[in-house]
């Protein structure tokens, strides 16, 4: 299975970075607009439209349209983990409907004194077999200015607070 990952300092607190990113807000501020992001929506573990932390057992259904082009993709994925201990947190989400063979995201924090690390990791496969295997060493393309401009406004956003 491919991975990617992106790591960027904040100068912000570990809880601003970790509240960011718990909520659903966090995640279109996040999404680059090139993506034409859609929440479609956001049920909580206990069948709760509209939770206000992606714990585990919520579900995300969402849709994108990069650039514009072609039909909307369907995303629909589901928090596994969630945890947060003294000096970092994480959350997973897993995609169980879309695009993707598989897609498994972790989303960690890590305190570094009075700034924290953002990591983002993705392990993915990509559908089709042999042919979505050629086409993995081609993802980083798509990946790479996604995440920065997440980690990029991520950045911004907390560090303004300060």
């Amino acid at each position: 299975m491919a991975t990617y990952q992106q790591e960027t300092r904040i100068r912000a607190p570990l809880e601003n970075v970790w509240r960011f990113h718990s909520s659903i807000s966090g995640l279109k501020v996040l999404t680059p607009d090139w993506m034409n992001l859609r929440v479609e929506s956001v049920i909580g573990p206990d069948g709760d439209p509209d939770p206000d932390v992606l714990d585990v057992g919520a579900e995300v259904s969402l849709s994108i349209r990069p650039f514009g082009v072609g039909p909307r993709q369907r995303w629909r994925s589901v928090i596994t983990a969630r945890e947060r201990a003294d000096g970092s947190a994480f959350f997973r989400d897993e995609m169980v409907d879309g695009p993707f063979e598989t897609w498994v995201h972790t989303h960690s924090v890590y305190a570094d004194g009075e700034e924290t690390i953002l990591r983002d990791h993705v392990e993915y496969a990509f559908p089709f077999g042999l042919v979505g295997d050629a086409v993995t060493p081609f993802s980083r393309i798509g990946f790479e200015p996604m995440f920065r401009t997440r980690h990029r406004r991520t950045k911004e956003r907390l560090e303004s607070l300060r």
